[in-house]
């Protein structure tokens, strides 16, 4: 049995070091899946516990260099996503200010350099005292780096920090030797590009920094929902209490305006409820007794009392946060790029630095011009931009989607969504609104009795149907003694001493009973004594949400269970020209496999219980369903809000994300392609490369929160 753990790295700064704890995860025995991701800092670990314990997977980080921790337990995710969070906020604080000391320090070492003259440059006391700041900002704003690179190559291994620290160590060491042995006739010091490389490199993690907070916002408004208290009600008195002092069972009171603390069933009273920051659904939703409502959403105008149902990780709200928790610390397939190009790329960039070098001193251009062309390579080639290219697009893209109800389940889902070129959707609760109705009757109310009473226990909404038909008629519904359901085709009950056959044609005449007619059939004792019609309104905006898959490009297709005549029905309703019916679930499986074997990449749209086979079959399930039930965790995208026009917002989202994803790699590779060769050729100081590296992990970041706007000019 696999089990999963998230593992929290702490100090990797580039596509390198991410690739190398992929690696070592990766070659852990036990080990069936790793997902390393640099934006959130932490490893998603499936793995065997009978062949590895967690411990077992930190100390493989830990070899590596990177320092790492398990999860405290008894956390909920709420709870575990607030504290990275603030570690969000003092890294942010931190690295500002490190920046803002060292850029001014890096400008007093340029004013001396520029307008102090020779003279003062060539004066032993100002050198040491330039040695003296340059050795400050090294410790304190930099000490990170020199530690983060001693890490890596105690483990066989070199990232970002090597080479920066290869580069600026270099121009203070040189630095030092000409301070300290001032009859060598070296005479030039570099130890304001020292500190202004190390201030840029901090500027752009400072200003990285801030910009990751920006791609986790929707992630933020979720956590921030829950209110802190609760007015419990309790022997007729109210007390405001904190809301982890709640149990279940509570009776919990809100007044209008208020949000709600916890999941709950209303006991007493009605109102309207804003619960568009989880469904996405703009409009306020009535709630009555025995309505349901959710934690972290907002009372209109009404008041009530509910009696909790959900607290802490089994609460809707906490689920949520779960889910997108795993959705962002996901990796795109599309990351094995920049896996494969970052585990030689730094072993590369050395070389072409020792290359440069010595094809500056071959040209006889001297010592110090092939060192500064040298670090110049160094600086300029540092992976960060790489590394953060993708997570970046992911996290941004499934926030993005959850504010419009959508949750989607991390990159590899964003990237199979981009190539889906045919959406199946099921009838019942997809297309229709999933609340069937009888319209028309041939059987006699005892024999409707009869078959009321057999479909009480089905969960099929065809079943409820008939039930609240016969409620509709006040006939008193008798108990069954036995009952079997054969999924998607019909069920058999004993009821009174009379063996009840209610379903499609199909089903009675396996059981050889001889019918006629259409809809769902009844036989009792063998015969068959008559049908029920019943209707399925098309749900509102289907029409509209089948024209967008087609702008879209994407064939459609109804695949349904229910006989042809009535799928037809619907389908010109809906405007869709292919149809699939009279197919069992087993058989939706057979028929998206059919499709795949055609080469159609196919999203299924079901209600991720009844379809969830073929949900799993399909490259893409889809599953239909409100933010208070188990669809929560079926498929890999989850509408929050039973709208069938989401599936295509997620494929266009999953479009516009994969659009950035490449265009971050593209300028990622580009970037480095370009600029190794002008440092090499001595165009780029190393300053200007430190200040260049820093704007193209910035620059990512910036392109990746473009998909915050996603969609918005049409809302």
């Amino acid at each position: 049995m696999t089990e999963s753990v998230t593992i929290k790295v702490d100090g990797m700064v580039c596509a390198a070091c991410q690739s190398h704890v992929q690696r070592a995860l990766d070659g852990t025995r036990g080990v069936s899946k790793a997902a390393v991701n640099l934006m959130t800092g932490q490893a998603v670990v499936a793995f065997d516990p009978v062949a590895v314990a967690p411990q077992n997977l930190v100390q493989a980080i830990l070899d590596t260099g990177y320092d790492a921790e398990l999860p405290r337990s008894g956390r909920s995710a709420i709870e575990e996503q607030e504290e990275r969070e603030r570690d969000q906020v003092t890294e942010a604080r931190e690295l500002t200010l490190k920046a803002i000391v060292s850029l001014l320090a890096g400008a007093l070492a340029m004013g001396v350099s520029m307008w102090g003259g020779m003279r003062m440059m060539h004066s032993q006391p100002v050198q040491y005292g330039l040695a003296a700041l340059t050795l400050f900002i090294m410790i304190w704003a930099g000490g990170g780096i020199y530690t983060g690179a001693w890490k890596a190559a105690r483990h066989g291994s070199a990232d970002m920090n090597a080479l920066i620290a290869l580069g600026t160590g270099a121009a203070f060491l040189y630095s030092l030797a000409v301070t300290t042995a001032p009859g060598s006739g070296m005479k030039d010091v570099y130890y304001e590009s020292a500190i202004l490389i190390l201030a840029f490199v901090v500027a752009g993690r400072a200003m990285e920094a801030r910009a990751k907070r920006h791609t986790s916002s929707a992630l933020r408004k979720l956590i921030h929902l829950q209110p802190a208290t609760a007015r419990l009600w309790r022997d007729g008195i109210e007390a405001d209490v904190p809301v982890d002092n709640l149990r279940k069972g509570d009776a919990i009171v809100v007044r209008p305006g208020e949000k709600i603390p916890v999941d709950g069933k209303i006991l007493e009273g009605s109102s309207y409820v804003i619960e568009s920051m989880l469904t996405g659904e703009p409009a306020p939703v009535a709630k009555n007794v025995g309505g349901t409502v959710i934690g972290g959403t907002v009372n209109t105008t009404g008041s009530f009392r509910y009696r909790a149902t959900a607290l802490g990780e089994e609460s809707v709200l906490a689920r949520i946060v779960t889910l997108m928790r795993q959705a962002q610390g996901s990796r795109a397939p599309i990351e094995r790029l920049a896996d494969r190009i970052s585990r030689v790329f730094v072993p590369t960039v050395l070389a072409l630095a020792i290359l440069t070098f010595a094809g500056w001193m071959l040209l006889g251009r001297g010592a110090v011009p092939a060192a500064t062309a040298a670090v110049a390579v160094l600086i300029i080639a540092c992976p960060c931009a790489m590394g953060l290219a993708v997570p970046t697009a992911v996290m941004v893209s499934t926030g993005r989607g959850a504010e419009m109800g959508l949750l989607i389940k991390g990159g590899e889902s964003l990237e199979k969504l981009h190539r889906i070129d045919t959406i199946v959707l099921d009838k019942t609760g997809t297309i229709t609104e999933g609340k069937p109705r009888v319209t028309e009757s041939t059987i006699d109310d005892d024999a409707l009795r009869l078959a009321a009473a057999a479909e009480r226990r089905s969960e099929h909404p065809l079943g409820r149907a008939v039930v609240d038909y016969a409620a509709g008629r006040k006939i008193a519904v008798p108990e069954t003694q036995d009952f079997r359901s054969v999924t998607g085709r019909g069920v058999w009950a004993r009821v009174d001493g009379h063996d009840v056959l209610v379903g499609n044609g199909a089903f009675l005449r396996e059981q050889n009973v001889e019918t006629e007619g259409t809809g769902i059939l009844v036989a009792i004792d063998g015969k068959y004594v008559g049908s029920l019609n019943v209707t399925d309104p098309l749900r509102a905006g289907a029409r509209e949400a089948v024209q967008e898959f087609r702008r879209l490009g994407l064939g459609v297709v109804l695949l349904t269970g229910d006989v042809l005549s009535n799928a037809e029905v619907i389908a010109r309703e809906a405007g869709i020209d292919r149809v699939i019916a009279g197919v069992h679930p087993d058989g939706k499986v057979a028929e998206i496999r059919k499709l795949q074997e055609q080469g159609r990449v196919v999203a299924m749209a079901g209600d991720g219980i009844n379809d969830a086979p073929a949900l799993a079959q399909a490259e893409i399930g889809c599953a239909m369903g409100s933010g208070t039930d188990s669809a929560i965790e079926a498929g890999d995208v989850t509408l929050l809000r039973a709208d069938l026009a989401g599936v295509a917002r997620a494929i266009a989202l999953s479009r516009a994300t994969w659009r950035v994803m490449r265009q971050n790699l593209f300028w990622a590779l580009g970037y480095n392609i370009f600029a190794i060769p002008l440092a090499a050729l001595g165009f780029l100081s190393p300053v200007i490369a430190s200040a260049a590296m820093a704007a193209s992990s910035v620059s990512v970041v910036a392109n990746s929160l473009r998909l915050k706007r996603f969609g918005k000019a049409s809302e």
